[in-house]
This record gives C-alpha cells, sequence and structure tokens, in this order.
C-alpha cells in the first residue's frame, strides 16, 4: 500500500496483555417479540419509507456487505444498484454523496448502546422528556422505544438519503418547509403509506396492543419494529473470540499473538474495549476527510468536524466515536468517511495517525463515479494539517508482521451467524416495490 510507514519492532520485552472482557450474556440485550422482528424485517427491506418509494434501510445496510454498502460515501436518493456498483440516475442526479460512511449495525440492539452515530448526535438522556437527545431538541417527539429506533428518523428525513429533493415528491418537500411532526407532517405521511397496505394493518395490530385500527399507527412503531429487527438480526455474540471468552475455544498461534498485541504493547483496548470492543467514547484517530463534508444546509465547506458540531468544544474537533469492532473485517471501507479500503492498511495507519493522515493516498477511497461533482479528495491542505495537529496518542511501532498478527485477530470476531442474519432477505415486502438485492 502506498504512502504507509511500517516501524521497527520494539527489542524490548514484550508487553503482558491486558484483562480480556466478559463474555457477553443474555441479559446484555432486551428481549425480542419475534412478530415485532418479523414485522421490522419487512419494514427495512420496504422502500415505501422513502420520500421517491426506490430506497430502503437495506439500501444502505446490506447483509451482502456486512450491514453497510462498501463504498466510502454512498448514494442514495439518486443512485441506481448496490454496493460498490451503485451508480448515478442520470434521470435523478443526486446533489451530493453522503457525507459519511455507511456504518455497520451489528449489535446495536444491545443495551450499552446508548450513543449512535459518527458524532454521537443521538444519545439517550434521562433528563428529558423522551428519553433521547437529538438535533430535533423540543421538537422530538415521545413515543421511540430506543435510542436504536429513534436513529431510523434521520435518514427519512435526509434529502441526500431517503427523502429526496423537494421538488420530487411530498416528503422531500415537507422535509425542506420544516413539516415534520404533527398531522400532515413528513413522519405521518409516511404513516399513512404504511398504514394504506392491509398486511402491514394487520401486522401492525397484532404486534401492538396499543393500536386500535389502521389511522392510530405511527412513525414511532415503524421505527420501534425496524430496531426490534436489527437487534434480533444483527446480533453478534457468536465468534471464534466469543468462544475463548467462555473458555470453549482456542486462537491459532498468530491469531493469539495479535490478541496480545492488541490488549498489550498496542494499547488498541484503550479504546476498543469491553464485550463490543468500544469504549463509545470519541478520539481524535485523523481519519481521512473525503467528500463534501457535514454541513448543514446554508453552510459551504467541504470538512467534517465531528464531535464538535454536536458539544461545540473545540477539544472535539475531528473527534468521532470509537466503532465496535464486531465483524470489522467484513465492514470496509474504514473511518468515518471510509477514507480506508483495507484493514490492513487501516491498522497500520493507526500506528502513527498523524504521519499516516499526511502521507494519505486517496486512491485507496471506494468512490463510484459521481460526473459533475464539485469536491477533490483530501484537497484542503491546511484542513489535514489541522486535523492531523489535533491527533493526541503517541505511536506505536509495530512490525508488517505485527501488523498482520492483529488483523488476523480482529479476523476472530466474525460471527457466522450474524453475517448469515436469522431472518435474511425476504423475497417481496408488502407494498409490491422491489427489494434491494445485488444481482
Amino acid at each position: 500500500m502506498k504512502h504507509i510507514t511500517f516501524f521497527v519492532a520494539l527489542t524490548a520485552a514484550p508487553v503482558i496483555a491486558g484483562p480480556l472482557p466478559n463474555p457477553v450474556t443474555d441479559d446484555a440485550y432486551a428481549a425480542v417479540d419475534p412478530a415485532e422482528a418479523i414485522l421490522g424485517q419487512l419494514l427495512f427491506y420496504d422502500p415505501i419509507l422513502s420520500g421517491n418509494k426506490d430506497i430502503a434501510c437495506a439500501t444502505c445496510h446490506h447483509p451482502a456487505f456486512g450491514t453497510s454498502d462498501a463504498v466510502s460515501l454512498s448514494l442514495g436518493d439518486g443512485g441506481i444498484g448496490l454496493g460498490p456498483d451503485r451508480r448515478v440516475d442520470p434521470s435523478n442526479v443526486p446533489e451530493e454523496r453522503i457525507p459519511r460512511n455507511s456504518p455497520a449495525l451489528f449489535n446495536l440492539g444491545a443495551q450499552e448502546f446508548t450513543v449512535l452515530f459518527h458524532d454521537g448526535r443521538l444519545e439517550a438522556d434521562a433528563t428529558l422528556p423522551n428519553g433521547i437527545r437529538t438535533p430535533m431538541d423540543a421538537d422530538m417527539v415521545e413515543g421511540f422505544a430506543s435510542v436504536l429506533s429513534a436513529q431510523t428518523m434521520f435518514p427519512v428525513l435526509s434529502r441526500d438519503e431517503m427523502a429526496g429533493s423537494h421538488r420530487e415528491n411530498e416528503i422531500g418537500r415537507k422535509v425542506r418547509q420544516g413539516l415534520i411532526t404533527g398531522q400532515g407532517g413528513a413522519w405521518d405521511t409516511l404513516a399513512r403509506r404504511v398504514a394504506d397496505i392491509p398486511e402491514y394493518v394487520d401486522a401492525f395490530l397484532s404486534v401492538y396492543p396499543h393500536l386500535n385500527n389502521a389511522d392510530e399507527i405511527a412513525f414511532t412503531d415503524i421505527s420501534n419494529a425496524i430496531a426490534v429487527f436489527v437487534a434480533y438480526e444483527w446480533r453478534s455474540d457468536t465468534a471464534p473470540f466469543d468462544a475463548v471468552l467462555r473458555g470453549e475455544g482456542a486462537l491459532s498461534d498468530q491469531e493469539q499473538a495479535g490478541l496480545d498485541l492488541f490488549y498489550g504493547q498496542g494499547a488498541c483496548a484503550s479504546c476498543h474495549n469491553g464485550p463490543f470492543l468500544t469504549d463509545h467514547a470519541f478520539h481524535v484517530m485523523g481519519a481521512p476527510q473525503i467528500g463534501p463534508g457535514k454541513s448543514a444546509t446554508f453552510e459551504d465547506h467541504m470538512r467534517d468536524d465531528g464531535r464538535f458540531r454536536v458539544t461545540g468544544r473545540e477539544a472535539d474537533r475531528y473527534a468521532f466515536r470509537t466503532p465496535s469492532l464486531r465483524n470489522v473485517a467484513l465492514t470496509a471501507p474504514y473511518g468515518h468517511a471510509g477514507a480506508h479500503a483495507d484493514l490492513t492498511g487501516f491498522v497500520a495507519a493507526h500506528t502513527n495517525p498523524a504521519e499516516s493522515l499526511l502521507a494519505y493516498d486517496p486512491a485507496q477511497a471506494i468512490l463510484p463515479d459521481f460526473e459533475g461533482e464539485d469536491f477533490a479528495v483530501m484537497a484542503d491542505l491546511d484542513q489535514v494539517r489541522a486535523i492531523a495537529a489535533a491527533v493526541t496518542i503517541d505511536p506505536v511501532e509495530f512490525s508488517p508482521v505485527q501488523i498482520t498478527q492483529i488483523v488476523a485477530f480482529l479476523n476472530t470476531l466474525t460471527d457466522p451467524i450474524s453475517v448469515a442474519g436469522r431472518l435474511g432477505v425476504p423475497n417481496a415486502v408488502p407494498s409490491g416495490l422491489d427489494v434491494p438485492n445485488p444481482d
């Protein structure tokens, strides 16, 4: 890989690996109603929830691509196809790519996952009436059963993800006008679409006793069902690493060497700790910023300030949430903007984030063609230097062999049951619209 510098291995005595996490147990997860999960499965794969009825949750979070989409930055509304084959629809050219990498969905139903998105803008907060802090503040409605359920509200309101342009459909127009909650708002309009389909009505009335008729089906009910499906489908606690934690398996010599480095000399577990290998905190790791950047409609820049956009604290500028490493070998590309296509290269870059950022080769990004796009990858050198200067972790010296060992350990986090899914991809959905599936 170009521009990646490997360091000579230290000659000092090896560092003893720190304590491993306790095994994952059932009480780490909320109980799941199978009927609710099945309802959520249909909604997750149904394009009925997008403004133009052509994008489902599964379009950017497909099991064929590790519950993501295998590209650095997704094409939502205005795209055709799935994964790396997705391309711009010439009859509906999107205004821009989605500014951040589509995150994987494994274990998001675990009860310790109370902070979501790369910048943590969605978070459980017991001090609020609805128990969830979001950018909607006081406009946030009650009825979402969890932060995972509340997460669903964001993509359907995003022009570039699922809503589409105000020129194209009523959802896009309502979002543009700020008509989100209440009767006739964007959420209610989506709920009415679903409530017009008899098969969905029967399922909702069967699953949710508080509903008396189709008119009472709310967007929060839709979100709650999708969240239960995600929690059930992609629970991940049966990887080879889990067998080790339960005393039921052993690693190969190379995998064990990688584990020792991960929990010892590399100090990887200082951030990637606990049973799901994340501290759920925010760190400046020098991940390259590519793409249009995260900005409000009225802003005109191509940067991403990360956690700073949520807190306004200068110390949080360029900080992003520590992702869980479960099934990490299958969730490339890596980083908040998906700048690294290769796990070995990404691990190597983590050994010296600031130096690796300055030497980053944009050819690593996986960006399907978008003719007429007006941004250049890593073009703002002042921003690159600012991100590098904000990195606070010390470099770690690893040889290429040691990098390979760490990657071997990370492969033991691949869980075949969660990767295959428990319900799978439905053959059809009640709306009759096309189910997203690779060709």
